[in-house]
């Protein structure tokens, strides 16, 4: 007897944590009265043996509750992250040097 397992595909968001990430599935569908395309997210936060880095489209599985919030475990890295695209959407603060005022 074999069960049938939810699979989705998402974008790895956060990395901070050991051996767990974060995904964004992202899913857009039509509004049943109006028509109009909405466009949801939800995040997951999902056990991660293989190594996933930030901004990784993966392919995440159900799988039997790991911890309190964690009942997705990533099955494959679909694509790989450009770390130019990373640094790019990242909220980086740059600070630039302050000058020294004349006396």
């Amino acid at each position: 007897m074999s069960t049938k397992r939810r699979r989705m595909t998402g974008v790895v968001t956060k990395t901070k944590l050991t051996k767990t990430v974060t995904v964004r599935v992202d899913r857009s569908y039509r509004h049943p009265l109006y028509g109009k395309v909405i466009r949801t997210n939800k995040k997951y936060l999902v056990h991660d043996e293989i190594g996933c880095q930030l901004g990784d489209k993966v392919q995440i599985v159900e799988s039997r509750p790991l911890s309190k919030k964690k009942r997705w475990v990533v099955e494959t890295i679909l694509h790989r992250a450009i770390e130019a695209e990373v640094t790019a959407n990242a909220d980086e603060v740059v600070e630039e040097p302050i000058a020294e005022t004349e006396k």
